[in-house]
C-alpha cells in the first residue's frame, strides 16, 4: 500500500512504521518549502522552512485520523505549510527601522485617502512623504521582507477558493472566530477593489495564481524590481485600510 493511500491509528505505529512514513514523505516537504521559498525574499534561508516544513510533517503522523475521510498527503501538505508559514510569522525578518518606516508610508496613505477621497497615486504618496518617486521606490523595494506573513492570500480547507487573510491567529472553529473571518474577508475584498489596476494584477498574479516576482515581471514586461515596489505598494495600501476599518489589526511593527 502506497504511503499516499495508507491509513492507520497514529496511537497504534511502531517507532520503525512511523520513521519509516517521516521519510516517505520527506520529498513532499522539500516541494511544499521550494514553493514558499520561490516566493520569498533572498534572505529567507531554505534550510529554515525546510526544518519547520519537517516539523510539520512529524505532527502530521503523529496527530492523523483516518476517521476523517482524508488523505495522509493531503492532511500532511496542510501541516506542512502550515508549520513553514507559523515560522515565517515568528520570525522578525526586517530591522525596526524598516517597520517604522512602514508605519509611517501607511499613515501618508491613510492621510491622502481622507483628504481625497480615493486611493491616492504614487506620485502623491512620495510628495506626502517629502520624497522624490525614484526614492520612495526605493524604499519600497526595500520593505519587501516586511509583507511576510502579515498579509497574505490562502486557500479555505477545501482547496476551492482563495481568500485574503491578515495576520491569520492560529486556526478555530469556533462560530465567533469563524463570523469574525467571514467579516475580516469581506472587508479586505472591499478594500482590494479599491486599489489602482497595476496593484490589483500584481497580487491577483501573485497570491491567486502563486507565480513569483519574477515570473510576473516577464507576464507584464516590466523591471522585477518594479513588481516589488507595485505589489509593497499594493499591501501598505490594504493593510492601511484594515488598520482603519478593524479594530484588532495591528499596524506594521
Amino acid at each position: 500500500m502506497t504511503a499516499t493511500a495508507y491509513r492507520y491509528q497514529a496511537d497504534t505505529l511502531s517507532e520503525e512504521e512511523r520513521e519509516r512514513l517521516i521519510l516517505e514523505h520527506l520529498p513532499q516537504v522539500r516541494l511544499v518549502a521550494r514553493k514558499i521559498h520561490e516566493r520569498l525574499p533572498d534572505s529567507v534561508c531554505f534550510d529554515d522552512l525546510l526544518s519547520a516544513g519537517v516539523i510539520g510533517l512529524i505532527q502530521a503522523i503523529d496527530n492523523f485520523d483516518p476517521h476523517q475521510n482524508v488523505l495522509l498527503k493531503t492532511y500532511a501538505e496542510f501541516r506542512i505549510r502550515g508549520s513553514i508559514l507559523d515560522s515565517l510569522r515568528e520570525t522578525d525578518w526586517a530591522p525596526r527601522l524598516k517597520r517604522k518606516q512602514a508605519r509611517e508610508f501607511e499613515a501618508a496613505i491613510g492621510r491622502l485617502e481622507q483628504r481625497l477621497g480615493r486611493s491616492p497615486e504614487e506620485e502623491e504618496i512620495a510628495g506626502e512623504l517629502n520624497l522624490s518617486v525614484e526614492v520612495y521606490r526605493q524604499k519600497l523595494t526595500e520593505m519587501e521582507a516586511l509583507n511576510i506573513g502579515e498579509l497574505e492570500f490562502a486557500r479555505d480547507e477545501n482547496e476551492n477558493s482563495v481568500i485574503l487573510k491578515y495576520a491569520a491567529s492560529p486556526e478555530e472553529d469556533s462560530p465567533a472566530i469563524t463570523l469574525e473571518r467571514a467579516e475580516l474577508e469581506r472587508l479586505i475584498a472591499s478594500s482590494f477593489d479599491r486599489i489602482p489596476k497595476v496593484e490589483k494584477t500584481v497580487l491577483s498574479l501573485y497570491f491567486y495564481e502563486e507565480l513569483t516576482l519574477r515570473e510576473i515581471a516577464e507576464v507584464m514586461g516590466i523591471h522585477l524590481s518594479r513588481v516589488s515596489q507595485i505589489k509593497s505598494q499594493a499591501i501598505l495600501r490594504l493593510r492601511t485600510a484594515m488598520v482603519k476599518r478593524w479594530p484588532g489589526v495591528r499596524a506594521s511593527g
